[in-house]
């Protein structure tokens, strides 16, 4: 086998032409890579093949230059409609508002510009990861290096704390283990060593003759033959995947592109309608400038954009405040539209924290409470049990094992040893003191070829000295060294046939459940037996007495089984994906109420993209995957139409992060994850990503609120100018260019302030989520816009027909003034039955709303009565009569839209009304939803 060809295929896994460095012995590796097992690389060829192979670095991806970001954003739909309101805004010389606009524009480049530039630094973020330094064997010497130097073909030793310099194969190891949560995702440490594997497409976590960039070593020592460095590691792998992740448009940006067409199509359709009339009426320009003005004011949303710029604003700090950091704006409305959310387990469901949760001991079974590394929880069992002496079986969780666990929780050490020192201690031993009192003797240290391992001690039993000899490890490997079930000194020790049977069916369904499983066991040694514990310890391995099982697993948060329930209630898919074995991430998922369903890695790899997509659906659970199948389950799922969140906190997790609509990185994550991920929590809480989706969703039911509120009043104005010009009423002006300026500041902007600060509809995780395929401006949205806008448009343009006196547009009129006061009423209580749909408007909390609605009627009122304001609006002072009649013809409207929702609400019944099967079954749930809508 070439070099190259050994280098690009070893990081991979994946068996090509030639077999990989994981399927081969570890001296056929070294003879591949042309190196020597034992002098390694001499110093002349190490500078050879730097030079040719380049540094031990992740390249750092070119970032574009600010000029050709900045005018990506420029060409922003929104922007685009924001250049055209600003031009527009200084043909009729509102320069004021031409400014502010511009100030908007200029505001959204500058944001826009700075996230995008953020976004690319997720590969310079990996290269950052790179080891200070690395032990090399380089012409039988070792010696100390910068890890950029470490070359294909090098030997490198490593030992437990050290991280790993490059991707290796394994040529000599004693007890090794190394921590690969990082890359794979798997919660506890793996056991190492050279063997040879079957060759075949072995999954990451499974080679368990290979180590990674970047992972750590938990034990034992280590020496690796380096099979890859840079780009080809599994880390420079993950680089190139997420330069090649482009990210998606938010659900809002497409919204938003279709609804500035939209209003594009109604404004300058209807302005060049008006001009058009005008001209072959003959106007005069004079004329004809003021009614194209007033159709302009009247017809361009100036205040969309900044609004709902505002209200995502407010949106992100009330998720930050949450502990949910985003990092867009767009993004807090794309939490609402969430549908699906692929979860990591690991750090994320889990606290990352191995723990004792069940006992097999004396033929009974106890379940150990706690939490993660703390101390303290009860041992629980079934009335009546008898407890048996834990003592002894304390005596192993506490001198068989070299993890120390700090009263705050820190670790040092293997972290299952530190689940069983956690174990000790919520026996009430002391595992410090123990190890003081009862110094070992004697060990024979763990190794993955035997997989177990054993400690000698004098210890005080009972008052009586023992020598004692402490066995944990496999069940199967442990129970066949016994003799005898019960324990030394227990009093009740019967063989071990008698007991076979029940062990191995206690372990077979600690397994089940998805738990690492540990046997203890033990053996009093005999005075003529002293000499073999120091010269041979392993010869007294035998004859050993069972003790008991002890069922090791990751525990889950407090409060991730609510979050999940939470989820599903509110129709949204939840899905596990995590690097564990398939066996303990189908346990973890039916613990947390996640539907049927898990496949492996391996499985899924053998799928194709239209099996996945027809099986998605059943699947809720995904083990063993690699990054590459985290990031194809997150493209599948979008193809599907689903908007897809992506927990994570390894660098595993990155690329799929940033593919996801939402990537959302745990605040004690990597710092890959966090420059992937488009939100991050702060807590590490999966608790806090459903929160924020209801954040999400009310923030964008507040857009859709609002859009229906101004396209309301746009409407009804559009139609009230039209009316006005074709059939010439008033000259064909229904309302001065002043009075659509102080309807703008006055009543449509208080409308806005009502729209914001109602606190959203209780019940918005009770609904399925919105169908991302529907847009603001869908047909039957659009259609509503224009039954409310016709009801205020003919309740406006009464007066103006009907009027008490001959309207005119050269002077104030009474007929005028109602309208204008029809209209500013109407935008009011608009407002005040639209701050909710399908909910009604009048329901509480509506006294803040009121309180908005009759400041703004104070100023509506003011315009009629004080003089200034009166010849600037040409309004006239109304009676109480004419008012009385103008609330009346403007209460139309949301008598209207009271009516149009409880109709609906009749038709359309709540969502937990609903089968059943809508927790259970969140997809087909909404499609019954949608189908019934």
């Amino acid at each position: 086998m070439s070099e190259t060809g050994m280098t690009a295929r070893s990081s991979t896994g994946t068996a090509g032409t030639e077999s990989p460095p994981y399927s081969l012995a570890a001296d056929e590796v070294v003879a591949a890579a042309g190196s020597d097992a034992a002098a390694g690389l001499s110093g002349s060829e190490a500078a050879s093949r730097l030079s040719s192979y380049g540094p031990n670095e992740i390249a750092a991806e070119k970032p574009p230059s600010i000029w050709s970001v900045a005018l990506a954003q420029v060409r922003d739909p929104m922007n685009l409609m924001l250049i055209a309101v600003v031009v527009v805004s200084l043909l009729i010389a509102e320069i004021s508002t031409a400014i502010l606009v511009a100030l908007l524009i200029l505001l959204n480049i500058g944001l826009g510009t700075r996230q995008e530039l953020t976004a690319r630094a997720s590969v310079d973020a990996l290269s950052k990861m790179q080891v200070p330094q690395a032990r090399v064997v380089r012409g039988g010497e070792v010696t100390m290096i910068p890890a950029t130097q470490v070359v294909p073909g090098d030997l490198v030793e490593v030992e437990a704390g050290d991280i790993v310099p490059a991707d290796g194969r394994i040529v000599r190891s004693a007890t090794l283990e190394a921590q690969e949560a990082a890359l794979t995702g798997e919660s506890a440490p793996v056991a190492k060593d050279a063997g040879a594997l079957t060759a075949g497409d072995v999954a990451l976590g499974d080679q368990t003759d290979m180590l990674f960039q970047n992972t750590s070593v938990t034990r034992g020592t280590g020496t690796i033959l380096v099979t890859a460095t840079g780009m080809q590691t599994q880390m420079g792998q993950i680089a190139t995947m997420l330069t090649s992740v482009k990210r998606t448009r938010s659900p809002l940006q497409r919204e938003l592109d279709s609804l500035t067409k939209v209003l594009g199509i109604i404004a300058w359709g209807a302005v060049a309608i008006i001009v058009i009339t005008g001209l072959i009426r003959g106007l005069p320009g004079k004329d004809l400038l003021l009614l194209g003005t007033a159709m302009a004011i009247s017809a361009i949303p100036t205040g969309m954009p900044a609004f709902v710029s505002g209200l995502l604003s407010l949106g992100a700090k009330e998720l930050a405040a949450a502990k949910a950091v985003v990092k867009n704006l767009t993004d807090v409305e794309t939490l609402g539209a969430t549908s699906a959310i692929n979860t990591d387990k690991t750090g994320t469901l889990t606290l990352n924290q191995m723990m004792v949760s069940t006992l097999y001991a004396s033929g009974s079974w106890f379940t150990v409470d706690g939490e993660g590394y703390r101390k303290s929880g009860a041992i629980r069992s079934k009335a009546g049990t008898p407890v048996p002496d834990f003592s002894r079986l304390g005596l192993g969780l506490a001198l068989d094992s070299d993890a120390v666990v700090g009263d705050d929780g820190s670790v040092i050490g293997d972290p299952t040893e530190a689940a069983l020192v956690v174990l000790a201690a919520k026996l009430g031993i002391d595992a410090d003191q123990t190890r003081q009192a009862y110094p070992r003797l004697a060990e024979v240290p763990f190794d993955s070829e035997y997989k177990f391992m054993a400690t000698f001690h004098r210890a005080t039993v009972d008052g009586v000295e023992h020598l004692i000899e402490l066995v944990k490890g496999a069940p199967d490997v442990v129970v066949a060294r016994c003799t005898q079930a019960g324990g030394p000194l227990s009093g009740s020790q019967v063989p071990i046939a008698e007991s076979r049977a029940a062990i191995d069916d206690a372990n077979l369904r600690m397994g089940q459940k998805g738990l690492r499983v540990l046997a203890f066991a033990a053996r009093l040694i005999a005075d003529d037996e002293q000499a073999t514990m120091t010269s041979d310890p392993m010869a007294l391995t035998r004859d050993l007495s069972f003790v008991g099982l002890a069922g090791i697993i990751d525990p889950l948060r407090a409060e991730a089984k609510d979050a999940v329930r939470t989820a599903l209630t509110a129709g949204i898919d939840v899905r596990m994906i995590t690097g564990d074995h398939a066996i303990t991430a189908q346990a973890i998922g039916g613990e947390l109420g996640l539907g049927p369903g898990a496949v492996s890695g391996t499985e899924l790899k053998a799928l194709s993209d239209e099996e996945l997509k027809q099986r998605l659906p059943e699947l809720h659970v995904f083990g063993r995957v690699t990054p590459q199948d985290k990031l194809r389950l997150a493209r599948t799922m979008q193809e599907l139409g689903l908007i897809v969140a992506m927990t994570g906190d390894a660098v595993n997790d990155a690329a799929a992060l940033k593919q996801a609509d939402i990537g959302v990185a745990m605040g004690t994550g990597s710092e890959v994850t966090k420059q992937a991920a488009r939100m991050v929590l702060t807590d590490d809480n999966f608790g806090t990503l459903v929160h924020a989706v209801e954040i999400g969703r009310r923030v964008y039911d507040k857009v859709v609120s609002y859009v229906r509120y101004q396209m309301t009043q746009l409407l009804s104005l559009v139609l009230l100018f039209l009316a006005a010009t074709v059939f010439g009423i008033n000259q064909g002006v229904a309302m001065t260019p002043s009075m659509v300026l102080y309807l703008l500041f006055v009543a449509t902007a208080t409308g806005v302030v009502i729209i914001a600060v109602d606190p959203g509809d209780p019940d918005v995780m009770h609904r399925p989520p919105r169908d991302p395929g529907v847009p603001i401006t869908n047909p039957g949205a659009v259609m509503m816009w224009i039954g409310y806008a016709l009801v205020l448009f003919l309740a406006a343009l009464g007066p103006l027909v009907a009027g008490p006196d001959d309207p005119s547009p050269d002077h104030a009129s009474t007929s005028m003034t109602m309208t204008f006061a029809v209209m500013g009423l109407g935008t009011i209580f608009n407002a005040l039955v639209n701050r909710r749909d399908p909910a009604s408007g009048l329901t509480a909390p509506i006294l803040k709303a009121v309180a908005i609605g009759l400041a703004s009627f104070a100023l509506l009122f003011l315009g009629t009565q004080l003089p200034t304001l009166q010849n600037g609006l040409l309004t006239r002072t109304l009676s109480p009569r004419e008012w009385l009649t103008c609330a009346g013809l403007a209460a139309i409207l949301p008598i209207v839209v009271e009516v149009a929702k409880a109709v609906r609400r009749r038709r359309h019944p709540r969502p937990e009304t609903l089968s059943p099967e809508y927790t259970v079954a969140p997809q087909r749930a909404r499609s019954e939803v949608r189908g019934n809508a």
